[in-house]
């Protein structure tokens, strides 16, 4: 069999050009890892060069496996004898035969993630840190971010300009120090080792250099300054380099990744050719239509339209709600006639920019009996933040024992206040001695000392305060209230946990919208309602929805993809463009670029209109729609069809979803009434009366009675009526 038999044009040029450095251009879907198996066979069977002289890096241990099954399959032999590893992989090859420079034994310690966890928690022990003041992720991210950037742990310290920050230095400090004692590299090490010993030991550099004569490297758009070192100093003047990669897909700059590298590349590698690969083996047409128009407002990038000769075509589907709710449930029941048809639930994606928007599509499934799993996360109400604050929460309940010893032990010392593993065994002695309920023995008894105490009773008062409070205002409002004064919110502020406070806000939305659609609902009824999520057995299923993040969902493809909430200022990220400029704009199109051609038939974009309590202001639908074309784009939604009939209740909905497979659900019908302004007495359906306070790009603020307090709300919002 001919080698090249089955390639197209570019993809045979790409494998056949040997004699010079190569830059392939791969579009997404081009069949990058076919070119590069195939170009591996080729320089051993057509020209001759012994196996262990070729090496291939790739970013993953599965990309890896996968590689050398490939080049096995084409040549027909078990092992084909060439280097293909991971780059850390290939790093501690490196270092077992030249660690010695750095006078560390040839069998150095390697640490995995468990490991390094095990020596924090020393730390935190000696430090007397609390894993819920620091988490294990930041203070491993810190340490990271400072040795990459080459910070050892004194200069970090030196550094430091508040106290958190001295906190997490003071760790980074001390797991330095337990690394050189036990002789032990995490994995950045093995990266940061090789790169010094490259750049410093000229002699250790040539004999590596020596070894290979062609060096390929794949997902080079992800390649950071550290690796780009590696890769450099081990081709030597007379080897050829081979990357492959797509500019257009660059999407983890936050990580270290630059796009100059592979844009530069020409620069960087005199000589060196560039091929593109543009035909895509898995989108549709109007997928491939829609990205290529989409990616062309991007600046710095190459240049290149994807074609596909697929004869099937379906046009891009985009969904626009006034109201979230219906959004998602669009969703679901999307998703239940596409499985009528016969699509696998596993071969169903639905992606979304944060982590934070998975909360509203997780209970509309569960409500459907929709199985489904997080691709690379945690499900919403089991992540850390939502289980603080709802324990939060629970202490505004005064008659039930056991959530309160279990609220209790979680958030006494969430923010820190000093109250450790002794002052918990105090408490639990004097529950079980006097029988009281946790809360209570707070109230009563002291169970520490000193500023331990004082920051005891505070918290105490605290808890009193909104319990009374609760009586009187809105849920929503009472736990805002209660996670500013309690220090919460300033403990993520501190540590720039973004993400997590987003989560929080998702939270408080969510007790926002059970409010407005239960006005005689309790706090213990939402409470037992979330029950119903938190307490759900997970279940191994052989077919499963599966939800990600759009970076979790990078090198994934499925047969229907939802994009959901493709919304401004959600995506592209507010945030992050704001900070990032006209740079983070190009990456969130990139992102957008990802999402976007995962989807192998059918593409569904998800929109809705209301108000966003992440980005304090009214949605509307994301710029990357319009850049796609409307010619690609097949409209759905009340914003641009009208319905005859008015939206059941949510569970009713999901009922009509999930339990008998039905798609009749109706969706909500569009009022036009008289806009209100700033002094206007209204009516809300749920809210009652109230005042409008203000308006301002479609918010209105309403002071309603003392049970709900002031609510920003949509002017246009269907259950708000003029009186």
């Amino acid at each position: 069999m001919n080698l090249l038999d089955g390639l197209n044009e570019k993809q045979k040029e790409a494998v056949i050009t040997t004699d010079r450095h190569l830059r392939v251009v791969a579009g997404a879907g081009s069949g990058k890892t076919r070119v590069i198996t195939t170009r591996i066979a080729y320089l051993i069977e057509e020209l001759g060069i012994a196996p262990y002289r070729i090496l291939a890096i790739t970013f993953t241990n599965k990309a890896a496996n996968e590689m050398k099954v490939r080049v096995e399959n084409i040549l027909q032999v078990n092992r084909s004898g060439v280097m293909i590893s991971t780059i850390h992989s290939l790093c501690v090859r490196i270092l077992r035969e030249e660690i010695r420079h750095f006078n560390y034994p040839q069998n150095f310690v390697i640490l995995d993630s468990d490991d390094q966890k095990s020596i924090l928690r020393e730390i935190y022990k000696k430090l007397n840190v609390e894993i819920k003041t620091l988490s294990y992720a930041q203070a491993l991210g810190y340490i990271s971010n400072n040795k990459c950037a080459f910070i050892p742990a004194q200069k970090a310290l030196d550094m430091v300009s508040y106290e958190f920050e001295k906190l997490m230095a003071n760790v980074y400090l001390e797991y330095e120090k337990k690394l050189n004692d036990m002789q032990a590299l995490d994995f950045d090490d093995l990266l940061i080792f090789v790169y010094r010993l490259f750049k410093e030991n000229a002699e250790v550099r040539e004999k590596w250099q020596d070894r290979y004569d062609y060096i390929h490297v794949d997902e080079f758009q992800d390649v950071d300054e550290i690796q780009y070192g590696i890769i450099k100093n081990i081709t030597s003047p007379t080897a050829f380099l081979c990357v492959v990669g797509d500019p257009d897909q660059t999407i983890y700059t936050w990580r270290g990744a630059k796009v100059d590298i592979i844009m530069n590349f020409e620069k960087d590698f005199k000589g060196c050719e560039s091929i593109i690969l543009n035909e895509n083996y898995r989108s549709t047409k109007s997928i491939l239509q829609g990205t290529n128009t989409l990616i062309k407002h991007n600046q710095n990038r190459v240049d290149k339209d994807l074609f596909t000769n697929n004869e099937e075509d379906s046009k891009i589907c985009f969904y626009e709600s006034q109201d979230e709710r219906y959004e998602a449930l669009w969703i679901a029941r999307k998703i239940v006639d596409l499985k009528a048809e016969g699509v696998p639930l596993h071969e169903i994606a639905i992606l979304y920019r944060s982590n934070y928007l998975s909360r509203n599509l997780e209970k509309v499934l569960l409500d459907a009996h929709i199985p489904y799993r997080i691709y690379g996360g945690i499900k919403f109400f089991e992540r850390a933040e939502i289980k603080d604050a709802l324990s939060y929460l629970r202490l505004m309940i005064t008659d039930s024992r056991s959530m309160s010893e279990l609220a209790v032990k979680r958030i006494l010392n969430v923010p820190k206040r000093g109250a450790g593993p002794k002052t918990m065994e105090t408490l639990d002695l004097l529950a079980q001695a006097n029988q009281e309920d946790y809360f209570d023995v707070l109230c009563n008894h002291a169970v520490a000392k000193g500023k331990t105490q004082k920051s005891i009773d505070e918290f105490v008062t605290l808890i009193q305060k909104y319990r009374i409070e609760q009586k009187e205002y809105a849920i929503s409002i009472v736990l805002r209230k209660l996670l500013e004064d309690s220090g919460y919110f300033k403990m993520l502020e501190v540590a720039n946990e973004t993400e997590r406070m987003e989560n929080i806000n998702e939270l408080i939305h969510d007790i926002e919208s059970y409010e407005e659609n239960n006005p005689e609902g309790s706090l213990d009824d939402y409470l037992q309602m979330i029950a119903l999520y938190t307490d759900t057995q997970d279940e191994e299923f052989n077919d499963s929805l599966q939800l990600m993040s759009v970076h979790a969902a990078k090198g994934l493809e499925f047969d229907c993809v939802f994009v959901y909430s493709v919304c401004e200022g959600i995506f592209p990220n507010e945030r992050s463009v704001n900070e990032g400029g006209r740079h983070a704009l190009e990456e969130e199109r990139r992102l957008a670029y990802v999402a976007f051609t995962r989807a192998k038939k059918r593409l569904f974009l998800t929109s809705s209109a209301g108000y966003s309590y992440v980005t304090q202001r009214m949605k509307s639908a994301s710029r990357f729609i319009k850049e796609l074309g409307d010619d690609v784009l097949n409209k759905e939604g009340e914003v641009f069809t009208s319905y005859s009939e008015k939206p059941k209740s949510q569970s009713t909905q999901s009922r009509n979803v999930g339990g008998d497979g039905s798609t009749k659900m109706q969706m909500p019908t569009s009022k036009k009434k008289g806009s209100i302004r700033k002094g206007d007495l209204v009516t809300h359906e749920a809210f009652g009366d109230g005042v409008v306070i203000s308006l301002k790009d479609g918010v209105a603020t309403i002071a309603f009675d003392k049970r709900f307090g002031i609510k920003k709300l949509s002017a246009t919002h269907r259950m708000i009526s003029k009186k």
